[in-house]
């Protein structure tokens, strides 16, 4: 099984009980294969409620941490000024969750090859990159 880097929308699925969170990432603890990057973790504590703290610390304690490279951020850095150019707004930590992952090499099993909910925007990187990134699940 690939390692997986989640998104903090999926993050949050779990966090309020969504099924299809708990049933994608449960497996994927019990071998060690989860992954959040440090921007997920900022995202959950700058929208955390104090009730809600233990059990997202539970959950970050849960996965592998991901941080942000030079190589990530110059990635994340073109990603952005490319779609800029072309009109489109992306987010940095978007771009830099996105290039981590492709940096990274994070996946997951083929039906599921990714989970980050901006299949859009990934897919514009794979265009920007010439080459295969991970690809992603979308569930909005």
């Amino acid at each position: 099984m690939q390692t997986v880097l989640i998104d903090t929308d999926v993050a949050i699925d779990f966090l309020r009980g969504e099924s299809y969170a708990r049933d994608f990432l449960l497996p994927l603890w019990d071998v060690s294969r989860a992954y959040l990057s440090v921007l997920t973790i900022y995202e959950l504590y700058a929208g955390i409620k104090e009730k809600e703290r233990e059990s997202t610390n539970d959950f970050i304690g849960a996965c592998l941490i991901e941080p942000v490279s030079q190589q990530i951020g110059a990635k994340a850095g073109e990603w952005k000024a490319f779609y800029r150019q072309k009109g489109i707004t992306l987010t940095a930590i978007d771009c830099l969750v996105a290039s981590t992952a492709l940096l990274q090499g994070h996946k997951s099993p083929p039906e599921m090859s990714g989970i980050i909910r901006t299949r859009n925007f990934l897919s514009a990187c794979h265009r920007f990159e010439k080459r295969r990134i991970p690809e992603v699940i979308s569930f909005s």
